[in-house]
């Protein structure tokens, strides 16, 4: 699959992992168009622990666009997304219509291993659930994490890990996972083949992150190098 032009989906509002993904690809030989979709500023939720970085916290998209050149395209709703790049990858917490995606290529790297981790909150419940931690680079489809899967790497734990020190090098690993989807389209992995399926897992309530916090040892004893 020769992949020339690739279509970045994102908010029109100010969002980190556009900004960290597009700082990579623009160090290939891709030539990139952005899809801005609304974005619909909600109360923040509270956490006892944030496992992702403030995603507010970056440079807005548009400003990025115009800084290196790139087509930026503002849609009201994701059917408007056209069908003019090779791939698309899909950078935002959005799930995209059946209509959206039937049209498209989109790839998304899911913060967990499908089909055992899916839903939200990937890393958090694999922690917790005691399941082994990766990234799933995937193609998506009208199924929420079930689109046919092209590699899933796998984020590595320490002895010395706290909650925030793996929470960051996994999120490291879903960024740069899909910065290099070509690379992993050319040679595939997954080690995790006979994983066990689990339903799309909702946000972790408070009640169940007080458990994670406790029994994190026990985990970092299982998995660390």
């Amino acid at each position: 699959m020769t992949i020339k032009t690739v279509g970045l989906i994102t908010y029109q509002f100010p969002h980190l992992k556009t900004e960290q993904v597009l700082q990579r690809l623009l160090q290939k030989d891709y030539t990139l168009k952005m899809y801005a979709l609304p974005f619909v500023l909600r109360k923040p939720r509270e956490v006892l622990f944030a496992h992702r970085p403030d995603q507010s916290n970056a440079v807005h998209p548009q400003v990025l666009a115009k800084a290196h050149g790139i087509p930026y395209i503002a849609c009201e709703k994701d059917t408007e997304i056209d069908s003019s790049c090779d791939v698309y990858l899909v950078l935002i917490g959005k799930v995209l219509s059946a209509e959206c995606v039937a049209n498209i290529k989109v790839f998304n790297a899911h913060a967990g291993i499908i089909p055992s981790s899916r839903g939200l909150d990937a890393f958090k419940w694999a922690v917790y659930e005691m399941k082994p931690l990766g990234v799933t680079l995937h193609f998506i489809d009208a199924e929420i994490d079930a689109g046919k899967i092209i590699a899933v790497v796998p984020t590595n734990v320490y002895a010395t890990d706290s909650l925030t020190t793996l929470a960051r090098r996994h999120y490291e690993n879903e960024i740069d996972c899909q910065s290099r989807f070509g690379d992993y389209l050319g040679n595939p992995q997954n080690l995790f083949t006979d994983i066990e399926e689990s339903e799309a897992k909702r946000r972790m309530p408070q009640s169940i992150e007080r458990e994670l916090v406790k029994m994190f040892p026990k985990y970092v004893e299982r998995y660390a190098r």
